[in-house]
């Protein structure tokens, strides 16, 4: 079988989405034998890197195409097609939602299967996610192209169970097709691990940690006024960390910092690299992560596989992918945050059994688990003899 995955995801700044793209090549290049792939690239910079960061050999299994045009371009929609049966692609899989519509028409499947990865559907689930974000502003052709997305492609993969339910209801995806939305675990990079030796200082200063986006479903004003009252109440220097891409349309978590006279203690990091994470997940006392909704919430198992104490939200994936290990409760219970941080801030047992239970439930996550299954659904899409009936 010949695979075509769209590795135009991997952006030169790195995002989840880049992340799970590159994973998954990392371990298609280390134990698939049996297909071949054609890695779809637009930059060549970005192409280079991932060979280099992936271990990827070009040769009878694998290479490399570099497309001269964006995912999200007029050109993409109109060519991708040809060029998927000029290089005899039999499997297309595009690791975010974006596929080319006239490659894939609804209702007459063509002999290129079509693989569609979509992580989650939060725009349908929360109109006002993001609401300066282009998917908002055009929100009647995002969901239009949503659901062309579900009618069109042989298979879906996503990141949970909690987002296939979401995908099957908000994609109108029929009882017969439910079956062909397959969730499929992220993993967590093994560059994610403790230090030799735990930081600690003469003042049992706190660092408390958030890692993601801006956008308002993300709850970090929340979490704001919530670190406001864990560092009123902690009886040592705390500060919290804010690290990822700041974003200008949405400034009043910094406004609210500000009003609160957090100004010092609250820190915005920008962009950082894999490294700079790392680091910083090592050195920090807690992460809390207060967001609305995940799809899978890769950042949970990053901080407990560096050995960090995780409280999340009860809502989207965050409870399958914590298990037990950590703890779950409402974004809106910002005094339960207060409570539940302070706890662990000032009992090192709590913590350090919080810490174990991590490394437990980050044991269930692997790429390379991830990898084998999409394997299995490429297989499985392949060898399908009922898709003309279910299309």
């Amino acid at each position: 079988m010949k695979i075509a995955l769209d590795a135009r995801w991997i952006f030169p700044e790195i995002s989840g989405i880049g992340a799970y793209t590159r994973e998954i090549i990392k371990q298609f290049a280390e134990i698939d034998k049996e297909n071949s792939f054609v890695f779809l690239f637009n930059d060549e910079s970005v192409m280079e890197r991932t060979i280099s960061e992936t271990g990827l050999k070009p040769g009878p299994h694998f290479s490399t195409e570099l497309v001269p045009y964006s995912l999200f371009s007029i050109a993409n929609q109109l060519k991708l097609g040809g060029l998927l049966k000029e290089l005899k692609v039999d499997l297309y899989h595009s690791t975010n939602y974006m596929i080319p519509l006239p490659a894939f028409p609804a209702n007459k499947p063509g002999k290129i299967r079509c693989v569609t990865t979509i992580h989650d559907v939060i725009p349908m689930i929360f109109r006002n996610h993001a609401p300066k974000s282009r998917k908002a502003r055009l929100y009647p052709l995002y969901s239009w192209l949503m659901i062309e997305m579900g009618r069109r492609s042989d298979t879906i993969i996503t990141d949970s169970r909690a987002s296939a339910a979401d995908i099957i209801k908000h994609l109108k995806i029929p009882p017969s097709r439910s079956d062909r939305v397959k969730p499929i675990y992220c993993g967590v990079s093994n560059i994610f691990m403790p230090p030799e030796t735990r930081k600690t200082t003469s003042d049992n200063a706190a660092q408390i940690l958030y890692v993601g986006r801006s956008d308002p479903y993300k709850n970090i004003t929340t979490l704001i006024r919530a670190f406001e009252k864990i560092r009123n109440h902690y009886k040592h220097p705390a500060k919290l960390i804010i690290a990822g891409s700041l974003d200008p349309r949405y400034s009043d978590t910094q406004t609210l910092a500000v009003d609160l006279g957090l100004e010092n203690d609250v820190q915005w990091t920008g962009y950082i690299s894999d490294d700079e994470l790392v680091r910083l997940y090592q050195e920090s006392s807690l992460l809390i992560h207060p967001s609305r909704y995940e799809g899978f919430g890769l950042q949970i198992l990053e901080a407990m596989s560096c050995g960090l104490p995780v409280i999340c939200a009860n809502k989207g994936s965050q409870p399958e992918v914590a298990g037990d290990a950590a703890i779950v409760l409402d974004p809106d219970d910002e005094a339960g945050m207060v409570d539940n941080a302070l706890r662990i801030l000032n009992d090192p047992a709590k913590a350090e059994s919080m810490r174990e239970k991590g490394f437990e439930q980050c044991a269930r996550f692997s790429w390379r688990k991830t990898a084998e299954q999409i394997l299995d659904v490429y297989k499985e899409t392949f060898n399908d003899t009922n898709r003309l009936a279910l299309h």
